[in-house]
């Protein structure tokens, strides 16, 4: 099925997107076109090509290689970023931005994603005690509007 769309979900992309609960451009496409799996399997991050993707959630991920989406579709949770891509810093604030996809870091297995690389800075000198204000936060904003793209 290589080039075949797969769904990890019956949640509608129109739901997902009102409640702005993955970050997601108008196409409905996730982390800017990158693949999740690269950042655990590369260590870096790809960009994904639109003949591989899988739908979750309502969100859109493209992948490098259908071996990538396959390994995507079979455990999805363990390559989601976190806070649903939106950038963990500002998660930290209360509010949701957009973020770099160069901008990213594993910590304990999950996937973090910034704005920026300096950004990313703020959020590398205290980790856990932005993983626990990100995870404080995330429930009470999870259905607000994102600070723009």
């Amino acid at each position: 099925m290589a080039g075949a769309q797969r769904s990890t979900s019956s949640v509608s992309a129109a739901t997902q997107v009102r409640h702005f609960a993955i970050n997601v451009d108008d196409a409905g496409v996730a982390l800017h076109g990158h693949d999740p799996v690269s950042y655990f399997t590369d260590s870096k991050p790809q960009l994904g090509n639109a003949a591989f993707t899988a739908t979750h959630e309502g969100a859109t991920y493209r992948f490098a290689s259908a071996s990538h989406r396959d390994v995507f579709v079979a455990a999805p949770a363990r390559y989601l970023p976190q806070y649903g891509g939106y950038c963990a810093m500002g998660v930290t604030g209360g509010a949701k931005y957009d973020i770099d996809p160069s901008a990213w870091r594993i910590e304990d297995g999950k996937l973090f994603l910034n704005k920026n690389p300096s950004v990313q800075k703020s959020w590398l000198k205290d980790i856990p005690g932005n993983i626990t204000k990100a995870d404080s936060k995330w429930p009470k904003i999870l259905g607000d509007t994102p600070k723009g793209r």
